[in-house]
């Protein structure tokens, strides 16, 4: 049993009470199942891409929600009615659901399936307060006084 007592921790910082509850719902998230196998690929500074294995898999049978940072895939399979009898099953057709913890300010931007691949776009956007602004200096110095020369 792998747990980790935070609580000092809540005493020495202020405001980081929500890096540790990711880090205790990280330790306690069951181990992976390996299914269905999905890749996270950073496209650019702010972008991401998740990429999942769902062959077999219509985009009716998909679901993707956001819900306060939390993105969940969710595949499920109606049950077959019709009996077919395998030789070998290595297509796995089992329902599945994966999370993924999304970052303040990281937003889903696109969803596409093709070729057996769920693509999930994500993007970071920082709200205009919290990006970078140059500002200017300005100095005080007195007006500005033109002199010209007088012809003696």
């Amino acid at each position: 049993m792998r747990t980790t007592d935070f609580s000092p921790l809540y005493r020495s910082v202020v405001g980081f009470d929500r890096l540790a509850q990711l880090l205790e719902s990280a330790a306690a998230t069951e181990g992976p199942t390996g299914y269905p196998p999905y890749n996270i690929e950073r496209t650019d500074e702010n972008a991401y891409r998740i990429e999942i294995a769902v062959a077999g898999f219509s985009p009716d049978d998909l679901t993707i929600e956001v819900k306060e940072n939390l993105l969940t895939v969710q595949g499920r399979k109606p049950a077959s009615e019709e009996t077919k009898r395998y030789l070998h099953r290595g297509l796995a057709a089992r329902s599945f659901e994966r999370r993924f913890q999304l970052a303040d300010y990281v937003v889903v931007t696109e969803a596409g399936l093709a070729n057996g691949l769920l693509s999930v776009s994500l993007k970071r956007e920082l709200p205009e307060q919290l990006k970078t602004r140059r500002i200017e200096i300005t100095t005080s110095a007195g007006p500005l006084i033109e002199t010209t020369a007088q012809a003696a």
